[in-house]
């Protein structure tokens, strides 16, 4: 998918995208992520961070499973509202448990994140989410 450099740096840089996802009922879910971007996919990683459930039964992981169709939103807000801008990307998510494609996302989340260098990301256990874009859609300036 083309995209102007400017809003291919603005995803790539950026540190928090919020995921959207769909249960079986169509009701939706939305989480804060940290991603990584390789210029074709985003991955997120599901982390050590303490959750309530197992990593497997995550919502997110659950409604993917059900519905791979997502959304994120990436954005930035000012006080100046002329500065204020957004990039949705519309997507079909895969859980990567393992793989090549599982330890190249995680070596590129530790790579933008120093977090994720000491946190056990491990095959099997931990898997990744790969998002696939099939839209993306931005609003602002990114130069």
């Amino acid at each position: 998918m083309e995209l102007p450099e400017g809003v291919q740096a603005f995803i790539r840089t950026s540190r928090v995208a919020r995921m959207a996802t769909v249960d079986a009922a169509g009701c939706p879910h939305i989480v804060p992520i940290c991603y990584a971007y390789d210029g074709s996919r985003l991955y997120s990683a599901v982390d050590e961070k303490p959750k309530r459930v197992e990593a497997n039964m995550l919502r997110r992981l659950v409604n993917i499973r059900g519905n791979p169709r997502i959304c994120l939103i990436i954005d930035e807000y000012d006080e100046d509202w002329r500065r204020l801008r957004f990039i949705i990307i519309h997507g079909i998510a895969e859980i990567e448990p393992a793989g090549e494609e599982h330890k190249r996302a995680v070596n590129m989340l530790r790579r933008k994140y120093p977090q994720y260098r000491t946190m056990n990301l491990a095959e099997g256990v931990n898997p990744v989410i790969a998002i696939t874009p099939t839209k993306i859609v931005s609003w602002g300036k990114f130069v």
